[in-house]
């Protein structure tokens, strides 16, 4: 009887383990996106460039580029993601990769004209050795009544 007990203790103690983490990776990998932006608006490419995985793609609304080009549109200003507004974000995990959208309201200085848009983005994760790299950042812009599907 002991050993049962021991057993179904063990089992459950080890069963709320796994299930628990998926939660915290979501959450970690969310906070990751977020905090992103804010390197983003401070043009902070020592923090972005860590990262970006080496071979990640950028896709916007003026053309694809790679992390290359990238870090050197933020640190020119060429583009310059001001503020972010997050008004919804959905995180899914897929073994070791994750997948985070966000609705956001950009305001941005592109080319030296302000614009504001509305997108969902898409940000694709993957972990590597203990931290999460950026595969793929995405912008679509979309309507004002746009809503991500949880």
């Amino acid at each position: 009887m002991k050993k049962l007990l021991f057993f179904l203790f063990t089992f459950l103690f080890f069963s709320q383990l796994s299930f628990g983490e998926p939660v915290d990776l979501k959450q970690d990998v969310g906070n990751l996106s977020k905090t992103k932006w804010q390197w983003l608006a401070d043009k902070d490419v020592t923090k972005l460039e860590t990262l970006f995985h080496e071979n990640s793609k950028f896709v916007h609304m003026g053309g694809t580029w790679k992390k290359k080009e990238e870090l050197e549109i933020i640190k020119s200003g060429r583009i310059w993601y001001k503020k972010a507004d997050l008004h919804d974000q959905a995180v899914e995990l897929f073994g070791n990769t994750a997948i985070v959208w966000s609705l956001i309201t950009l305001d941005a200085e592109v080319g030296g004209n302000t614009v504001s848009n509305r997108f969902t983005v898409t940000e694709v994760y993957q972990q590597q050795d203990g931290s999460w790299k950026m595969l793929d950042f995405t912008f679509s812009k979309v309507m004002d009544s746009h809503q991500i599907a949880h």
